[in-house]
């Protein structure tokens, strides 16, 4: 930071040459709505809506799958060479009430529709590339709306048993006139939410189904599981940073490496001027799993508020260097995956094992950590992440068990800092600390294997919190704040006075006694319990079934 930077180039985003991409360029305005949007109420799996016969449907849209079993090759910008294919019917006449469906631009996903009903269609959503699953993502485009009718959506292949949508979760609706005409961007609709097993078989498939209005006629609407974060948007925001000579003298941006695609994964180093002697290192990152677009909306916080002229950043710049990788699986976003990478694989399995050719982000991430830890102290490791079936935002820590106690608890005296923060949104008591043996290949446990001994995954809700009165979807201003206040509580963990520390170390070990049933006082011990009977047995990540 400080020297100059070459002007930063802003190279199209290079697709597998599998994929078709339209030519338009899709972007959104940011709105934040004027209050909470609450969650709608949950609808049981008993009152799914009547199975819906699919082969008396018409199909509408089928873009050309990537053939199962096949494997990623090359890419190139602009995606498959040639004329674009056709997906969508064409409509019969000015009259033609269907709705006309694409998804084939940045993180878009949607393989296949057939329409039931006059107003009423059944969606298939495209696996992760070069995999048979991973259905969880969803972002497309729908136009030729009516204002009158009452549509339902289903989505009839999402991948997991439990989600957030059986507790309150709508999806997301961006209507383009809307936002020309009033400057209203993405918000949560549906009615009659509903989610269930859909048909019986192996692997099980599990249905989506919503009712909507659209506002307007003759419209182009979208709908998304999340707000969308693509990398061209990533790329914007470091081409503005990288040209406000304020923000750039103390943030440089670099390559980390290049994917499989050949997309750039960024680096940037931010710190205060002067000298490095003695500085500690904070280690972020984001978006590993593409379908959490969540992350990047509270890692976009984070950078904000470190690259502010606020004091406590002042502070923190000072005090420390951030490593920041802001997008560790470009391609995977680029694609519109849920999970995994170009190598078909989940890339937050794979740290212990990575090679740089399959996993290129997670293994230059690790080996700059190790290289870094050479030479100075790492501080932190948080890995921003979203989660599909659990409300609130919380993390996931790392407590081996074999450790003494002191250090049992101070594995848990960040996360217990943060929700002190951030009351409304963060829960404590969601907060595990187990290291399951499934999750070696994490980028949380790897970090803590090499030394870096407060090491987090940052799991923050599709939908939004249920804490401190509220029961209500998380806006974009919601995400970036947490990003903050993660900031705020690496000041208060690090404070050199210990009040504070104390004070949540007593607390933690308070909770843990309470946990096991001992009265506080009463000498009983929690310290050679192992986390496994500290916490319970549920599966806390958001992984879905194990991908080998």
């Amino acid at each position: 930071p400080g020297k100059p930077q070459a002007l930063f180039s802003l190279p199209a985003p290079r697709w597998p040459v599998e994929c078709e991409v339209i030519h338009e360029t899709i972007e959104h305005i940011e709105w934040v709505p004027p209050k909470p949007e609450p969650f709608c109420p949950p609808m049981g799996p008993e009152q799914a809506p009547d199975t819906l016969s699919e082969e008396q449907g018409t199909i509408v849209y089928h873009s050309r799958p990537v053939l199962q079993g096949s494997c990623f090759t090359c890419a190139r910008v602009g995606g498959a060479p040639g004329p674009l294919s056709s997906p969508a019917a064409p409509l019969k006449s000015p009259q033609d009430t269907t709705l006309l469906f694409e998804s084939r631009f940045e993180s878009g996903n949607l393989q296949k529709v057939i329409k039931v009903g006059p107003y009423e269609y059944v969606l298939t959503l495209r696996p992760d590339l070069y995999t048979a699953k991973h259905t969880q993502w969803f972002y497309f485009r729908v136009q030729n709306t009516r204002r009158e009718p009452l549509y339902r959506f289903t989505i009839a292949n999402m991948a997991k048993p439990k989600s957030l949508y059986g507790q309150g979760l709508q999806p997301l609706l961006y209507s383009q006139q809307d936002a020309q005409s009033h400057g209203i961007g993405w918000r949560r609709v549906g009615t009659d939410v509903h989610y269930y097993r859909g048909r019986a078989g192996e692997p099980p498939a599990f249905r989506l189904s919503w009712t909507v209005r659209f506002p307007h006629d003759g419209d182009t609407c979208f709908f998304a599981a999340c707000y969308p974060y693509t990398y061209s948007d990533l790329q914007r925001y470091l081409r503005a940073l990288v040209a406000d000579p304020a923000r750039s003298r103390y943030c440089a941006v670099q390559a980390l490496c290049r994917s499989l695609a050949g997309n750039t994964v960024y680096l940037l180093t931010i710190t205060g001027p002067g000298s490095m002697a003695g500085k500690r290192v904070v280690v972020a990152s984001a978006r590993v799993h593409p379908g959490e677009s969540g992350s990047s909306w509270a890692m976009r916080g984070f950078l904000d508020f470190l690259l502010s002229t606020h004091a406590d950043a002042q502070l923190l710049r000072r005090l420390f260097v951030f490593k920041v990788v802001p997008m560790l699986n470009p391609d995977g976003v680029v694609v519109g995956n849920s999970r995994c990478s170009l190598a078909g694989r989940d890339p937050n399995r794979a740290y212990g094992t990575a090679l740089p050719g399959s996993f290129p982000g997670v293994w230059h991430l690790r080996a700059m950590v190790q290289r870094v830890l050479a030479e100075r102290e790492v501080v932190l490791y948080c890995d921003f992440h979203g989660h599909s079936r659990k409300n609130n935002v919380f993390m996931y820590g790392c407590d081996a068990g074999g450790d003494g106690a002191g250090t049992r608890l101070r594995q848990r005296v960040f996360p217990l800092m943060l929700s002190k923060n951030a009351p409304d949104k963060f829960s404590f008591a969601s907060c595990k600390f187990q290291v399951q043996k499934s999750k070696e290949g994490t980028g949380r446990v790897s970090m803590w294997r090499l030394g870096v001994s407060h090491s987090y995954t940052l799991e923050v809700a599709f939908s939004g919190s249920t804490l401190g009165g509220r029961s209500s979807h998380f806006s974009v201003e919601d995400l970036e704040s947490l990003g903050r206040l993660v900031c705020d509580t690496l000041l208060d963990f690090c404070d050199p006075a210990p009040a504070k520390l104390q004070q949540c170390l007593a607390e933690a070990d308070a909770l843990l006694r309470q946990q096991m049933g001992h009265e506080p006082g009463s000498g009983g011990s929690w310290s050679d319990v192992s986390p496994s009977e500290l916490e319970s047995s549920t599966s806390g990540s958001d992984s879905s079934m194990s991908d080998g």
